[in-house]
C-alpha cells in the first residue's frame, strides 16, 4: 500500500500541470538499476487528417495523385512512460503519415514546450509514421517532399501538429502507476522482398538471419493500469502500401486497418465519443526493402482488390500481435535515451563499421537515376520535374542547374546521374539518430527507410554495446526526419530504387552505425550523447503553388446540404447505400475530432450514429463540378451483421462566402431507407 500510494504521488509530480518537480535529468544523469523501480504509463489518440480535397498525396511522388475525400481518417497515437524513482521518462509517438519530417517534431516540440517546459525535448520524444502512402502531403520544410505535392501546405502541417501535440497530452495527463509487457513472435504470409536482387548481394552471414528474405519478427508491448489494459504497441516490418498511387482517398493503409479492427471492433471504441480509450499501434521497423503486396505488384496479393488487400495484411498484423499480447513478459528497468544530430554529409567511418576494414567518407545527399522510376513492386513514381516549368518554379528549377562536382560523383559511385539535393537543400544533410531505451528494450530512431539487413547491422552494434538480445533491439525508422533509404554497401552497388535513394552514398550505413553505437556507448557509460552538429532552416521552406479557397457556390435553386441523389428505399445486407448532397469544399473546415459523414439508425424514435468517416465501411467522396460548386458523395457498404431498420445518411459540410469571406457549417440528411 506503501508502495501505491508513493507511485500516486510521484505520478501527480510527474503530470500535474504546470509541474516540473520531477523533470527528466540530463542526458548524462544516472540511470536507474534494472527492476528498481516502476513505471507509470499514459496514453493518447488525437486526429491528424489534413485537407480531403485537392491536396497531393505524400509517398508515390505522383503529381496527378490528389485527395478527393476520406476512406478512414489518419491518428497520432501516443505512449508515455515514465520512471517516478529516475524521474526521466519518454513520450513514444506513431502516427498514421508517409514519416515524420522535422518540421513537425519542431512544431510540436515548440507547443509542449509552452505548456510543460522542458519535461519533453528531443532526446525523450520519439516520433515516427506507418509509412501510409494515402496521406495529404506537403508537410516538410524541405521542397524535394513538397514539389509533386505542389509545396508546403500549412494548413496540413498545422493540423498534424495540433494532433500530435493533443495525443502527447491526452498520455502525460493520463500517466498512472501501471507496467509494461513484452513479447515477440513472428508473421511470415504479409510481406515480401521487394528488392531480391540487391538482398543477394549481402554476405550469407547476414541472409542467414532471413531465410524468407523477410523480416518476420514482431515485438509487441502490453499497457496497464493496475489490472486494466490500456494500449498495444506493435512494431513488424512491411510498407504501408497495400493501397496504390491510384487511390484519391484518404487512408491509414494496413497498419491503419490493423489499428482499427482491435480498437473499433474488437475493442468497441467510438473514437468521437469523449474519454478514455484503449490505444492499439501498429509501427514501422526496418521495412525499406519489404512490400505487402505479395505478388510483387502493386495492388495485388493475397488478392487483386487494393482495399481487400490492405484489409487482410492489416488483419494478419492484428491477430499476430493479438495473440503475442496475451502471452507477454514484464519488460523491467532504467528509462534512458540519447540524440545527437549527425552531419551525414561529412562522417569520416572507422574502418571497424565498413565491410573492408578501412576508413571511408560519407558525401553531400544525392538522388540517383533509378529513384525516378519509384518501386514497380509497390508503384512506380511519375517525373517530379516536369515540362513547361510555370513561372513561380523558375528560381528553383534555375538552381537544379548546378553541375555535380567530382568529387561528389566519385564518392557517390556507381550511382549514376546525380542530383545533388543535399547541398542545393532539397534534402537535409544533418539529420537525428536517435535511441531510447525502456528496460530491456532498445528503440533506435532512424531518420530513413532502412533496408532488413541494415536494420540487422544497426540492431547488432547496438545490442553489443548495450549487452541486450539482439531481439530486444528494434529499428524505429520513419522517424524524427526524413531522408531517404538506408541500403548495406552491398545493396547500394546493385543501384535498385532504394541504393538509388541512399542519399550519403556508399557508406551511408556504416555511418549510422557508427553513430548508433556511439550513442549506446555513451548510454552505458551514462555520458552524455555525442555533440552534435549546428541545424538550419533549409532555403525554399515556404514555397507554396497551390490556391485557396476563394468562395463555394451551389446551383440554382439549391440549398447547401441539399440531397441531389437519393439512397433506395430499401438495401440488404452486403449491398452500397449511396447518396449526394451539395457541399462546401473541405478545406473549409478539416472537422478534426469530428466526421463529414454519418450514418443513422433509427432507434426508440431518435436517430443514433452507428458509423462515420472514421469507419472501414464507409466513404466520404469529394468533387468540384465547374468553378466553385461541389459535391459530397456517401457511401455506406452495409456489414453483414447490420442490425435490421431504418437508416439514413448525413453529410456534414462548410461553405465559404465570396462576399463576406465568413465560412458557415452546413448539414443535410437523406430520405430515410430500410435494411434487411
Amino acid at each position: 500500500m506503501r508502495r501505491t500510494a508513493s507511485l500516486a504521488i510521484a505520478a501527480a509530480m510527474l503530470c500535474g500541470p504546470g509541474s516540473l518537480v520531477a523533470q527528466a535529468p540530463a542526458q548524462g544523469a544516472a540511470a536507474a538499476e534494472p527492476g528498481s523501480a516502476a513505471y507509470l504509463v499514459g496514453r493518447g489518440i488525437a486526429d491528424i487528417t489534413g485537407p480531403a480535397a485537392e491536396i497531393g498525396m505524400m509517398g508515390y511522388s505522383r503529381t496527378d495523385q490528389k485527395t478527393e475525400g476520406i476512406h478512414q481518417r489518419l491518428r497520432s497515437r501516443a505512449f508515455v512512460v515514465a520512471d517516478p524513482a529516475s524521474g526521466r521518462r519518454v513520450a513514444y509517438v506513431n502516427a498514421d503519415l508517409g514519416m515524420v519530417f522535422r518540421a513537425v517534431k519542431e512544431g510540436v516540440l515548440a507547443k509542449l514546450r509552452a505548456k510543460y517546459g522542458d519535461t519533453y525535448t528531443d532526446a525523450n520524444v520519439l516520433m515516427a509514421g506507418t509509412h501510409t502512402h494515402s496521406g495529404p502531403g506537403g508537410f516538410s520544410h524541405n521542397l524535394a517532399y513538397n514539389l509533386s505535392i505542389g509545396g508546403l501546405q500549412q494548413q496540413n502541417l498545422d493540423a498534424i501538429i495540433t494532433g500530435i501535440t493533443a495525443s502527447i497530452e491526452q498520455a502525460h495527463a493520463d500517466l498512472a502507476p501501471g507496467s509494461i509487457g513484452i513479447a515477440r513472435g513472428e508473421l511470415t504470409n504479409a510481406s515480401i522482398n521487394r528488392s531480391r536482387v540487391a538482398w543477394e548481394r549481402n554476405p550469407d552471414a547476414d541472409r542467414a538471419v532471413f531465410p524468407q528474405a523477410i523480416d518476420p519478427s514482431m515485438t509487441v508491448l502490453r499497457f496497464r493500469q493496475g489490472s486494466e489494459d490500456i494500449g498495444a504497441q506493435s512494431w513488424f516490418a512491411v510498407h504501408n502500401t497495400s493501397i496504390t498511387g491510384e487511390n484519391h482517398l484518404i487512408s491509414p493503409d494496413n497498419k491503419g486497418a490493423a489499428q482499427y479492427f482491435w480498437e473499433r471492433r474488437d475493442a468497441g471504441q467510438d473514437y468521437l465519443a469523449p474519454g478514455e480509450k484503449f490505444v492499439a499501434s501498429f509501427a514501422n521497423t526496418n521495412a525499406g526493402d519489404i512490400s505487402p503486396n505479395l505478388n510483387l505488384q502493386p495492388g495485388s496479393g493475397p488478392t487483386e482488390d487494393e482495399w481487400e488487400n490492405s484489409r487482410i495484411i492489416g488483419t494478419r498484423q492484428k491477430e499476430t500481435a493479438q495473440r503475442l499480447y496475451a502471452s507477454t513478459r514484464p519488460l523491467e528497468g532504467p528509462i534512458d535515451y540519447r540524440l545527437q544530430f549527425v552531419d551525414m554529409s561529412a562522417v569520416a567511418v572507422d574502418g571497424r563499421f565498413t565491410p573492408d576494414g578501412q576508413p571511408h567518407q560519407t558525401c553531400s545527399g544525392a538522388l540517383g537515376a533509378s529513384m525516378t522510376a519509384g518501386s514497380t513492386e509497390d508503384g512506380s513514381a511519375l517525373p517530379i520535374w516536369p515540362e513547361g516549368t510555370p513561372s513561380p518554379l523558375v528560381p528553383i528549377f534555375d538552381a537544379l542547374k548546378q553541375p555535380v562536382p567530382d568529387a561528389l560523383k566519385n564518392c557517390q559511385h556507381p550511382k549514376q546521374d546525380l542530383l545533388a539535393t543535399g547541398s542545393l537543400g532539397l534534402t537535409p544533410n544533418v539529420l537525428p539518430v536517435q535511441l531510447v531505451r525502456i528496460g530491456d528494450l532498445a528503440l533506435i530512431g532512424m531518420p530513413g527507410e532502412v533496408t532488413i539487413t541494415s536494420g540487422l547491422r544497426l540492431r547488432r552494434a547496438v545490442a553489443a554495446e548495450l549487452g541486450l538480445p539482439l531481439d530486444n533491439v528494434i529499428v524505429q525508422a520513419y522517424a524524427n526526419d526524413y531522408s531517404q533509404y538506408v541500403t548495406t554497401p552491398e545493396e547500394y552497388d546493385s543501384q535498385q530504387y532504394e541504393g538509388g535513394s541512399t542519399l550519403f552514398g556508399r557508406y551511408t550505413l556504416p555511418a549510422y552505425v557508427q553513430t548508433v553505437a556511439g550513442l549506446a556507448s555513451a548510454m552505458r557509460s551514462g555520458a552524455p550523447a555525442p555533440t552534435s552538429a549546428a541545424t538550419t532552416r533549409p532555403p525554399f521552406t515556404g514555397v507554396d503553388f497551390q490556391s485557396e479557397v476563394v468562395f463555394d457556390d451551389k446551383p440554382i435553386g439549391k440549398a447547401w446540404g441539399e440531397v441531389l441523389t437519393q439512397p433506395a428505399a430499401a438495401y440488404s445486407r452486403g449491398q452500397q447505400a449511396k447518396a449526394v448532397f451539395v457541399t462546401g469544399h473541405p478545406k473549409n473546415n478539416l472537422r478534426l475530432g469530428g466526421t463529414f459523414l454519418e450514418v443513422q439508425r433509427l432507434e426508440g424514435g431518435q436517430w443514433r450514429r452507428v458509423a462515420d468517416d472514421n469507419d472501414w465501411e464507409t466513404r466520404y467522396r469529394w468533387a468540384r463540378e465547374g468553378v466553385a460548386n461541389s459535391t459530397a458523395t456517401l457511401e455506406w457498404d452495409i456489414p453483414a451483421d447490420a442490425a435490421p431498420g431504418t437508416y439514413r445518411l448525413v453529410h456534414h459540410g462548410d461553405w465559404k462566402s465570396g462576399w463576406t469571406g465568413k465560412v458557415s457549417p452546413l448539414t443535410g440528411a437523406s430520405r430515410a431507407f430500410t435494411v434487411s
